[in-house]
C-alpha cells in the first residue's frame, strides 16, 4: 500500500446558483484525487459552458484512479485552455474562467496537494482554530491592497471587486502552482467568489470551525452567503484530512513553490 492509500478523505461539493442570476456559471469537480473550483465568466450564453470545460478538462486529463502526474495537470490547464477557447468562438461577449483547488500527489514518497489558482476563487486552510487563504487572488482589488491603496477590510466593498487580472480564457492565463503536506485534521475549503465576497473571513472560519461534518459545514456556507445577499453563484468545497499525512503541525504550511512553472514535463508524481 502506497502513503496515498492511507490518505481518508471526506469531501462534501455544494453549488447554488444564488439569489441574483438565472444560470448557475460555476461547476465543480470533488473525486479524488481532483478538488476543483471553476468560475465561468461570459455570461448567459457561455459562462457554464466555459467552467464546464475548465472542469472536464482536469476529469479528462487527471481520471480517477490513475496516477496523477505534474505533467498531466500541464495538459488539464492547456485543454483547459483550448476548450474555452472554442467556446469563446462561437459567442459574441467572449467566455472565461477562473480555476482554483487541489490535486493528491505524492512528493518525496510522501502525500502533499497540488494548490493551483488562476482567478480570484480561493483555497483556504483551517487548522485547529486557524483559518488561512492558502491563494492569492489575481484580481484589482488585490493588487490595491497589495500597493496600499485598498484596505483588506474594504475588499468586499469595493465597486470593482469583480474585476479579475488573470482567468482561463484571457490574454494572461498563468497559473500559480505549489506543493504542500497532507496533515491530518486539516480541514480545506475550496470555493468561489460568491462566497468570499459575501461573508467575511472571520466567519467563514466560525462555520468550518462549527458546523461538524463537511456536508453540514458546505450547506451552513451557502446559506450563510445567500443570507448576506447571495449575488452571485455559490460553490465550496469540504475536504477533511482524517487519516494519513502527517500530524507534525510545525511542518503543515512547508511548500514547494511554482511547481508547475519549473518541474520537466517528464516529473511525475503519483497519487
Amino acid at each position: 500500500m502506497s502513503r496515498l492509500d492511507q490518505v481518508d478523505l471526506v469531501v462534501e461539493a455544494l453549488t447554488d446558483v444564488g439569489l441574483r442570476r438565472a444560470v448557475n456559471e460555476d461547476s465543480v469537480l470533488a473525486r479524488r484525487p481532483v478538488f476543483v473550483v471553476a468560475d465561468g465568466m461570459g455570461g448567459y450564453e457561455a459562462g457554464d459552458r466555459a467552467s464546464a470545460a475548465v472542469v472536464g478538462a482536469f476529469r479528462d486529463e487527471l481520471p480517477e484512479g490513475v496516477p496523477a502526474e505534474l505533467a498531466g495537470v500541464r495538459r488539464a490547464l492547456t485543454r483547459a485552455e483550448e476548450s474555452v477557447a472554442a467556446v469563446a468562438a462561437d459567442t459574441r461577449r467572449g467566455a472565461g474562467s477562473t480555476l482554483t483547488g487541489v490535486v493528491l500527489v505524492e512528493h518525496e514518497h510522501e502525500p502533499h496537494w497540488l494548490i493551483v489558482n488562476v482567478g480570484d476563487s480561493r483555497v483556504y486552510r483551517l487548522f485547529g482554530a486557524e483559518l488561512e487563504q492558502l491563494t492569492v487572488d489575481h484580481s484589482l482589488a488585490q493588487e490595491l491592497v497589495e500597493s496600499g491603496r485598498l484596505g483588506r477590510a474594504e475588499r468586499r466593498d469595493f465597486a470593482e471587486r469583480n474585476v479579475i487580472t488573470r482567468a482561463i480564457g484571457a490574454p494572461d492565463a498563468r497559473a500559480d502552482s505549489w506543493l504542500m503536506p497532507v496533515t491530518t485534521g486539516e480541514r480545506l475549503l475550496v470555493c468561489s467568489d460568491g462566497l468570499h465576497s459575501e461573508i467575511a473571513d472571520e466567519e467563514i472560519r466560525a462555520i468550518l470551525t462549527m458546523s461538524g461534518r463537511p456536508a453540514a459545514a458546505a450547506a451552513a456556507l451557502v446559506d450563510a452567503a445567500k443570507r448576506s445577499g447571495g449575488r452571485d453563484n455559490i460553490t465550496v468545497l469540504v475536504l477533511d484530512v482524517r487519516a494519513g499525512g502527517v500530524v507534525d503541525a510545525a511542518h503543515a504550511t512547508d511548500s514547494v513553490s511554482a511547481v508547475l512553472g519549473v518541474a520537466d514535463d517528464g516529473d511525475t508524481v503519483e497519487v
